[in-house]
């Protein structure tokens, strides 16, 4: 769970932060993952509106609202994150609206569900040059298998960050994975990855445990737990390193991970599977796909295999 203190907000929307992740719990009913990624989402949009327009929570009005959105679609975000980021947003301003009598300014805004907005994914020849990562320190090696392991699975990023030692199946060739709602899926590694990741855990995880012990299986410099906030900052510095596109992101290789999957020929029930897609309407038809089905499609048709 993010720590709302240390966040570079005002005191004022620092403290309405803390009273939405209460109502997410007590009202809402979410899981952890879930809230934490509601109030990052909620964060970066006061934090926009401290900067860009000088007003806090109590102060929105519907234009600041519509800004702030267009703002996000030309930063080349993934649908599913702007999708993501309304639903909270949504979900915020009804939280404001219920607890403070403030109008709801997003009643008049596009649902989700019909937001549209053109994907963007990364070639395969751009996924290899992000992967090639120089192996020079123990964090080369952590930093490779987590690209490495993202790419392979299409997790979400909260998801990879999460991953304990024993989610991952050596033998098998499995990671066992909670998504939304706490739902568990069983998604296959590829070869590739699954070399680097025993590479990683064998060899380098050890040095970088220092005094703390935690069971996640990616560590960062303190020897804790890696943060979503984190993993974005090494996938920055790899891009600009390398010099690729900008605003290349996690949701961005899941993206690619899904469309290379599907270009090659993959059966889209098991890449539904795979990505753990939460509606109901789209999933019920995949039950029938087992295990070894999910494994057969990954296997013929991964790029990194």
């Amino acid at each position: 769970m993010p720590k709302i203190e240390e966040m570079n907000l005002k005191e004022e929307n620092k403290k309405i932060l803390k009273e939405f992740q209460i109502y997410l719990f007590t009202m809402k009913h979410l899981v952890e993952n879930s809230i934490s990624s509601y109030l990052f989402d909620i964060k970066d949009y006061l934090y926009y509106l401290e900067k860009e327009k000088h007003k806090n929570y109590s102060t929105i009005e519907k234009d600041d609202l519509i800004d702030y959105l267009e703002k996000l679609d030309k930063e080349d975000y993934a649908v599913a994150s702007i999708m993501r980021k309304i639903t909270a947003i949504k979900s915020f301003h009804f939280f404001l609206n219920k607890t403070y009598h403030f109008e709801n300014i997003t009643k008049q805004i596009t649902s989700p569900r019909a937001y549209q907005k053109v994907p963007n994914i990364l070639s395969i020849e751009e996924v290899e040059e992000l992967l090639d990562i120089p192996l020079k320190t123990n964090f080369d090696y952590r930093n490779k298998a987590m690209l490495e392991l993202l790419y392979a699975t299409g997790l979400r990023v909260s998801e990879l960050v999460s991953l304990k030692i024993n989610d991952i199946d050596m033998e098998n060739a499995f990671v066992r994975v909670i998504g939304k709602g706490g739902k568990e899926r069983i998604v296959p590694i590829g070869d590739v990855a699954l070399k680097y990741l025993k590479l990683y855990l064998n060899t380098y995880r050890n040095t970088l445990k220092k005094k703390c012990f935690s069971d996640s299986i990616f560590l960062n410099n303190h020897g804790r737990e890696m943060t979503r906030q984190g993993f974005f900052k090494i996938l920055k510095t790899i891009s600009q390193e390398k010099n690729l596109r900008e605003n290349i992101t996690p949701h961005l290789l899941r993206h690619s991970f899904a469309t290379h999957l599907l270009n090659n020929g993959a059966d889209l029930r098991s890449i539904q599977l795979l990505l753990g897609h939460s509606n109901l309407s789209t999933t019920q038809i995949y039950t029938n796909v087992n295990n070894i089905t999910l494994k057969e499609n990954y296997n013929l048709y991964h790029p990194r295999h």
